[in-house]
């Protein structure tokens, strides 16, 4: 079957050790883009995945945003979903005595309590700058202008980090998907959305001739596992988590190692 769609995660599977995309991938990425459509898809917000598409020369495809919570198209948002005032609420007040470094984002919207050494690692890893606010601040705002927020990212001293995650477990496991993405950072989208129904979205919406049986997707982490067990062709790079690489498909080199750029050149027959 000829693949009509690529589905590409961001951290972990498309990037390579500085952050960015090679050569290898721009390279390939150009060579493939007239022969089916490429979407990032990730858990990052939309401003960290634009200057990705630039570089890439994608910019006319849609993004697919916190882990399906907000689907754009040029611009045009094709499908939202935010995470409820009250669980909101039951977040901010389960870290009261931890005080762990939780950023709210909605959107292109960053909001980080302070600048710290959390905040200055995202900076790094996205290429985005926060503004800085309070956590109750932020929801007293967005409350009154009714901006759920997109995600909740937790980030923190590994043993917090994990008292967090028992307490929201408990409380919030039936409104919360809680993502670690490593033992430092929790990462917290709604319950109803996931990778997999974002791209659900762009199937149904804009390419409604393309199946799912037709999508090729690439990932490594908990957050890509519905997703690559569902479409047509679901790739694992190295270096993904075993839980991963145990429903892919098949399996590439590790991202810095051009994974995703090797396994489309073999499954698209490109030469460079």
């Amino acid at each position: 079957m000829m693949y009509q769609l690529i589905a590409i995660d961001i951290d972990g599977t498309l990037l390579d050790k500085n952050k960015g995309v090679s050569n290898q991938t721009i390279k390939t990425i150009n060579a493939l883009k007239q022969k089916a459509k490429i979407v990032l898809i990730s858990a990052q917000m939309p401003k960290a995945m634009r200057h990705l598409q630039d570089d890439l020369g994608i910019s006319n495809f849609p993004i697919v945003a916190y882990n399906g919570g907000l689907v754009l198209h040029q611009d045009k948002i094709l499908s939202h979903t935010g995470i409820d005032f009250n669980t909101f609420r039951e977040v901010l007040n389960a870290n009261q005595d931890l005080n762990l470094h939780i950023s709210l984002y909605h959107n292109d919207e960053w909001f980080a309590p302070q600048e710290d050494e959390w905040c200055r690692r995202e900076v790094a890893n996205t290429k985005v700058h926060p503004e800085f606010k309070s956590n109750n601040a932020v929801f007293e705002d967005w409350k009154i202008h009714n901006k759920e927020p997109h995600k909740i990212m937790c980030m923190g001293d590994e043993r917090k980090v994990e008292e967090f995650y028992q307490r929201l477990s408990h409380h919030l496991q039936d409104k919360l998907h809680l993502y670690r993405s490593k033992p430092t950072y929790i990462e917290m989208a709604p319950m109803q959305i996931s990778k997999l129904s974002g791209l659900q979205v762009l199937l149904q919406k804009i390419y409604k001739d393309i199946k799912l049986e037709q999508v090729v997707a690439y990932g490594d982490n908990y957050n890509d596992i519905e997703m690559i067990d569902k479409v047509g062709l679901g790739v694992a790079v190295d270096n993904a988590r075993l839980e991963v690489k145990a429903v892919a498909d098949d399996i590439t080199q590790s991202n810095i190692d051009h994974g995703v750029a090797n396994h489309l050149q073999k499954i698209f027959d490109i030469k460079l």
